[in-house]
This record gives structure tokens, sequence and C-alpha cells, in this order.
């Protein structure tokens, strides 16, 4: 019989504020029905990760131990997450690996022994379960680490084009777009025609899209920021944006942006122009408050973007020929690159911790279960 003991790497967090992340040994019962357990060998740590493994908390001025983290989370993040306290949560949305047990249904039973990528959550762990269902059989030659990551950020940035269209919009503003996703959104617009603005932070990000062809990249850190993000949202006419910020003026001054191009040889309306403008925000890489200016008229629209809701919105046939799309492209359009890789002891270690918690951009770790 199959040994299925292992660690994991969980988040717990107590009602007096104590988070502590650890690992943890474990053992799975045998998998029934369409379960499939997967001998992890990849697994990324992304944004969307970091919000169960750390949230807001003071990691920086933490506890570090073999194998553990405790850290004080902000009295307001401890209120907000009242349904999780004293829960130790698997952390680690998707990953890649070889199926070693099988339930008895025929789709699970395909599956034994082959490479998959899935999104299940709990892939920070030697050991995870998945429904057959929710697995992509890797083909020949693809590795672990190739698949590791062909869910969260290739869905994403094919989403927001999918989004895109959904709501009626043709070009799109894109910020933090030097990242793993955001060089995807820029082969994926290149491909499919979409008129793209990206918002960078500095001359290396810069330089990353130019070196891909993207046409239209401004700095923020410039004096020139505004006059540039002008300048390209004229020539995109883009009215929708997907900000991985979150925290303070930048949806602001996009919106702003819009606006002003919208109204540029206009009749002057008090209620600003009929242009609809929309600002998705899916990331949080500041946490400080959204700051909003509102001079950029009364057709507008800020919220918050969801990867799980939006592909239930797009429906099961867009979804599905997505899937298929970034199989298809994998090591070219939808591949990843990694800064370090590292274990599960690794990976809570201070120096490890402290870096990847940092959320650079072009700074992603992976970890890899099994060494």
């Amino acid at each position: 019989m199959t040994d299925l003991s292992g660690q994991r790497i969980v988040s717990k967090l107590d009602s007096d504020g104590t988070l502590t992340v650890s690992l943890e040994n474990f053992t799975l019962p045998p998998p029934e029905g369409r379960q499939v357990v997967i001998r992890v060998e990849a697994t990324p740590i992304n944004p969307s990760d970091l919000g169960l493994l750390f949230g807001p908390a003071d990691v920086e001025s933490g506890d570090f131990s073999d194998g553990k983290i405790v850290a004080r989370m902000p009295e307001p993040a401890v209120r907000a997450m009242a349904a999780r306290h004293g829960a130790a949560m698997p952390v680690g949305n998707e990953g890649a690996g070889t199926v070693i047990a099988a339930g008895d249904a025929p789709e699970a039973q395909a599956l034994l022994g082959k490479r998959v990528t899935c999104f299940p959550g709990g892939m920070y762990a030697t050991l995870a379960v998945a429904d057959a269902a929710m697995c992509l059989e890797l083909a020949d030659g693809i590795t672990a680490e190739q698949g590791a990551s062909a869910f969260v950020n290739p869905l994403t940035a094919l989403s927001f084009t999918e989004t895109m269209r959904h709501l009626g919009h043709s070009a799109l503003v894109h910020t933090a777009a030097a990242s793993n996703l955001g060089q995807m959104l820029v082969k994926i617009c290149q491909a499919d025609g979409i008129p793209l603005v990206n918002v960078v932070r500095n001359d290396a990000q810069l330089a990353i899209l130019k070196g891909l062809g993207a046409e239209h990249v401004v700095d923020s850190s410039k004096e020139t920021f505004l006059q540039d993000l002008t300048a390209a949202v004229a020539a995109t006419k883009a009215t929708m944006a997907f900000d991985a910020i979150g925290g303070g003026k930048l949806v602001s001054q996009i919106m702003t942006v819009m606006e002003q191009v919208a109204n540029s040889g206009a009749a002057c309306s008090r209620y600003g122009s009929n242009s609809p403008k929309h600002a998705f925000i899916y990331g949080a890489l500041d946490l400080s408050p959204t700051v909003l200016t509102r001079n950029f008229g009364f057709s507008w629209d800020v919220s918050g973007w969801l990867l799980a809701p939006w592909m239930g919105k797009l429906g099961a046939e867009v979804v599905d020929k997505m899937r298929r799309r970034v199989m298809a492209e994998l090591t070219t359009t939808f591949a990843s690159n990694y800064k370090a890789r590292v274990t599960l002891e690794q990976a809570l270690t201070r120096d490890a911790a402290l870096d990847y918690n940092a959320r650079r951009t072009c700074e992603k770790y992976l970890i890899t279960p099994n060494g």
C-alpha cells in the first residue's frame, strides 16, 4: 500500500492576534471516487497565497525557529478574519506533481502515474489531494516546474481580456506590468491584437517589457508619468484598467487620464464624458487605502476582481477554451520565471520569507516540497 504520510505548511491565526505558520505532519486517507493523491514536485508562491500565509502580519518582527514563524496580526485584520481563528489552514493554491494513488473512478485511475498540474489548494505539501476533474495532464517533456504555474497567472491574464470583451471594452491598462502575469498579458495582447498600456515602476521593468516588444510602457516613478500615461491612453483608447497595486492614488490617476482623453475636443459638461471607465483592483501590493480624487466625471466604476467568480461569469465554454490555450502555450506565452527554489523548510526561514513576502516584481519563488 502506498504511504500517504507527509508534511505541509499550515497557517493558524489565534483570536489574540498570534499568527503561526508552521510545518505539520499529516496522513491522508486512501483516495475515493474521483480523488487522486499527488506527490507535489513544484508549487509557486503567488500573491494570492501570501494572503492566507501571512496576510498583513508583521513578519519582519516575527519569531523564526526551525519550521515555524510566529508573528503578530494587526487588530483590524484579526477582527476581519474571525472565521479562521484557531484553524490550521493548509496553504498553496496550485502546483504540479505525479499522481501516486487514485480512487476507483475511471477518470481518477486514468491519471495514476501521470504528471499533472492542478489547483486544489493545500499544495505547499509533500502530498496533496485533488479531484481528477481539476487536474490537467502535462504533455511528455513538460516538467513539474514548467507546469506548476499553469492556473493562477495564465487564467488570470486570459480572463482579463475576456472580461474586457464581456463588458464591451477594447483596450486595457495594466499595473505592476513586468510581473510574470504582466508579461503573459503582453504576449496575449500582442497575439490577439488588443491595445495595452503597461504601467511599471522602474527602468529595469520598463526594459523587460520593451524586450518583449511591448509598445506602450510607462514608468510611474518618472516626473513625466502623467504625460506619458496620457499619450499611451490616447493612442490605445483604453477605458478599462486592471490594478495589482491596490493602495495609493494610481487607480485615480488612471481614471483621470481616461476622462481627460475622452473629453479631448468635446463640449464642456459638468457631468463629464459619457465614456464608461472601469478599474478593477485585483491585487494588494500596497496595503494602504485606495485614494480616489473624483475628477473623472460620473461614468465610471471601481471594483474588485477575483479569478474564480469571473470564470463563473464567463462560462464553461470560455474557460475550457482558456485552459486549452494555456496547455498549448505552456512553455511560450505562459512560461513562468522564478528567482529562487526552496524546500518547505527553507520557505519558513527568515531570509526567504522576508524576500518573497516583499512581493517584488520578477522575484517569484517556487517551492519544491519533495526536494
